[in-house]
C-alpha cells in the first residue's frame, strides 16, 4: 500500500466522523469537474449530453476536463488522487478500470480501492468497419484477407489497452489471424483514418462511427455484442460470422475519489439516474447507439470486480499487451 493511500486511509475516517454530514448539506456550493480521460470520442460525447441536465439539478456547473493519455489511467489517476470532497469526479470505461490493470504493470491508482463507485450509465456496442476501397465485405472476407498476408492488413484504435485494441486483439486470438495496431489519440482520430485510407479496419465504438456509416464514408461489417443490435438489425455479430464466443462491449460509469461522503455519492448517484431516465436525454442516447444502464453504486462496485476478472482471462489469452 502506497504511502498516499495509507494516509487517505487513516485521516478519512477522522473527516467523516466529524462534519462530513454537515459538509455534504452545504455540497455542492462551487463548480464540479467531470473528468474525461479521452479525447473526443464516445466517453465526451456522453459527458456532455448528461452534464447540462445534472448541473441544473445540482445548481453547480459541472465542467468536462478532457485529460487524456495512456488510455485512460492518466485522467483516471488524476482523479483517484484528487481530493475525496465531490468537486472533481470521473466518466471512467471498462478499458480504463476493468482491463488496464492487466495490461499496465502499474497505473499509480488501484480502480478498486482508490476509486469510489457512483452509477454505471451506459454501454455502447463496437462495430467493426473497414475502408470502403477494400474488397472486404464480410468478417470472413476480412479473415480469409489476414489469412492470406499476415501482418499486412492494419487497424486503428483509440491507444494501447483501449477497447478497441482488445476487441482486436481478441478478435486475433479467436481467428488465428495477425494484424498490424495502429494506435490514435483518440476514437475519431481512429475512425477517421480508416475513412480516408490510411487504415484498414477498426473495432470503433458506435457513436462515434456512426455519421460515417450514415454518409458511406465507412463499411460495417458485423457488430461486437452478443446478438443483433436494433440500431442495425441487419448487421451480423462478430461471433456468428466465423468468431465463436467473440464479445466486447465498452461501458461507462462515473466514480469519485475513495473516501468521498457517502451522502454525495448518494446525491450523485440519484442525479445520474434521473439525467438518464430523462425521455430526451434517453432517447438521444438510444439514437446513437448507447445502451442506458443505472443502478446502485453497490451494483457498480460488483460489476467492475467481475468485469475485472474477465478482462484479465481475455487479455492473457488474447496474448494483448501494451505496445
Amino acid at each position: 500500500m502506497t504511502l498516499y493511500r495509507l494516509i487517505r486511509k487513516a485521516v478519512l475516517p477522522c473527516l467523516l466522523c466529524f462534519g462530513a454530514g454537515a459538509y455534504a448539506q452545504t455540497w455542492p456550493s462551487r463548480p464540479i469537474t467531470l473528468v474525461v480521460p479521452f479525447g473526443p470520442g464516445s466517453t465526451d460525447i456522453l459527458a456532455r449530453t448528461l452534464t447540462p441536465r445534472v448541473s441544473a439539478a445540482l445548481g453547480q456547473p459541472m465542467v468536462v476536463d478532457n485529460r487524456p493519455g495512456a488510455t485512460g489511467n492518466i485522467g483516471s489517476r488524476y482523479v483517484a488522487r484528487s481530493a475525496a470532497d465531490g468537486y472533481t469526479i470521473l466518466l471512467g470505461t471498462s478499458a480504463a478500470q476493468a482491463v488496464n490493470p492487466s495490461l499496465y504493470a502499474s497505473l499509480g491508482y488501484d480502480p478498486l480501492a482508490d476509486l469510489a463507485p457512483i452509477i454505471l450509465v451506459a454501454s455502447v456496442p463496437n462495430v467493426l468497419i473497414v475502408n470502403p476501397k477494400l474488397p472486404i465485405h464480410s468478417v470472413a472476407d476480412l479473415v480469409a484477407a489476414a489469412k492470406a498476408r499476415p501482418d499486412a492488413l492494419n487497424y486503428s484504435s483509440n491507444g494501447a489497452g483501449s477497447s478497441q485494441h482488445i476487441a482486436a486483439a481478441l478478435f486475433e486470438s479467436i481467428t488465428g489471424v495477425r494484424m498490424m495496431h495502429v494506435p490514435y489519440k483518440g476514437s475519431t482520430e481512429g475512425i477517421v483514418a480508416v475513412a480516408r485510407g490510411d487504415v484498414d479496419i477498426m473495432f470503433a465504438n458506435l457513436p462515434p462511427a456512426l455519421p460515417l456509416i450514415t454518409d458511406g464514408r465507412v463499411r460495417p461489417l458485423a457488430v461486437t455484442t452478443p446478438q443483433r443490435i436494433p440500431a442495425f438489425p441487419q448487421l451480423p455479430t462478430v461471433a456468428e460470422s466465423g468468431a465463436p464466443g467473440f464479445e466486447a462491449t465498452l461501458w461507462f460509469a462515473i466514480y469519485a475519489p475513495a473516501g468521498a461522503p457517502p451522502e454525495i455519492v448518494q446525491r450523485l448517484n440519484r442525479e445520474f439516474a434521473a439525467a438518464l431516465a430523462d425521455p430526451a436525454i434517453h432517447d438521444k442516447l438510444l439514437a446513437q447507439g448507447y445502451v442506458v444502464h443505472g443502478g446502485t453504486p453497490q451494483n457498480l462496485a460488483a460489476y467492475l470486480r467481475s468485469e475485472s476478472v474477465k478482462w484479465a482471462r481475455v487479455v492473457k489469452e488474447s496474448g494483448a499487451k501494451v505496445e
